[in-house]
């Protein structure tokens, strides 16, 4: 699924036919479907698709964040090890290291009860070893790389003296304190005004370039995918429907679900007088998915096949995969 130029780059991980289910009273509820892909350093790829897809359990899942009633299958290597294989106590070790995650709600994510402070340094002296002097002089560093104003006035302040803005950039500076090679930021700007996103959106490109870090962004906003994206993964029913170069997906699309989504999003690059559309209906039930391809009641370009027999993920040309059964739209 990668171009030209991040295939010469050497995969860091490699997720192959994970699958992520939940027992649950009214039966079993497959949240990722068989899911694989590719990542490599200094890439950033987008996961987009409507609420209910699979885009934020599918990395969940990676890091072994599911809740107690989910089971996982599949292969997620890292570092010549199996992922999906390792214990809770061997996966704290990785978690907040080399893997690290930004939740949409930093409110929920850091402790009201704890300085900034403490909740820093904690990282760095559990997974570096780092003193208590040494953690708290690099989290202050940490927060000034993320632009925080003052850092070190502001470290002895606790969560709710932050605004929501600056507490999302204070997860940030948590996640990449231990410079991770992976980060997985999940809606990180949706709770965020236009120009506090536009800030954290320009501080993410500016890391990923200084750090190399590869980056996850899931998101239903398409118009950061855009920016801040090299490739793009389009999930639906817990399934990737197309995934390839951001500029072959949003100019090129070659699966209904995926056009759909892109027709329902302001463009700045196409006649200001043409109508947003919706895809119509509602996303499938995860517990009783339709026989063949799950987004067929919903797909204006339908026909027998698709009704009946449920699409295989496949390359069609370098770099590009989709689960269709249409040669092209």
């Amino acid at each position: 699924m990668a171009n030209s130029d991040t295939q010469k780059i050497k995969p860091i991980m490699e997720i192959k036919n994970l699958t992520t289910s939940f027992d649950t009273p009214e039966g079993a509820v497959s949240a990722v479907n068989d899911l694989s892909l590719t990542i490599r350093s200094g890439e950033t790829i987008g996961v987009v698709g409507e609420s209910g897809s699979g885009k934020t359990q599918a990395f969940l899942s990676i890091l072994k964040l599911i809740a107690s009633n989910g089971h996982t299958t599949g292969s997620v290597i890292y570092q010549g090890q199996d992922l999906i294989k390792l214990s809770q106590e061997e996966m704290n070790k990785i978690r907040g290291d080399r893997i690290s995650m930004i939740f949409q709600d930093p409110m929920t994510c850091l402790n009201p009860y704890l300085k900034i402070s403490r909740q820093l340094t904690e990282v760095l002296v559990e997974h570096q070893g780092l003193s208590e002097a040494k953690a708290r002089k690099e989290a202050i560093e940490a927060l000034e790389m993320v632009r925080i104003p003052e850092a070190k006035k502001r470290f002895d302040l606790y969560p709710h003296e932050f605004s929501g803005g600056m507490r999302q950039r204070v997860m940030i500076a948590m996640a990449l304190l231990c410079k991770p090679d992976i980060l997985i930021a999940d809606e990180p700007t949706t709770a965020l005004d236009v120009t506090v996103q536009a800030q954290i959106l320009d501080l993410m490109a500016n890391l990923k370039k200084d750090l190399n870090t590869a980056i996850i962004f899931i998101t239903h906003d398409l118009g950061v995918v855009a920016g801040l994206c090299d490739r793009v993964m389009v999930m639906y029913g817990g399934r990737m429907v197309e995934g390839g170069p951001v500029q072959d997906i949003f100019y090129k699309p070659q699966h209904p679900y995926t056009k759909g989504l892109l027709k329902s999003t302001p463009r700045l690059d196409e006649d200001k007088h043409e109508m947003l559309t919706t895809i119509p209906g509602q996303p499938p039930n995860l517990q009783r998915m339709p026989s063949g391809c799950p987004f067929h009641p919903r797909c204006e370009k339908s026909f027998d096949k698709c009704q009946k027999e449920r699409p295989e993920f496949h390359i069609f040309e370098e770099g590009r995969g989709k689960a269709c059964h249409l040669e092209s739209l």
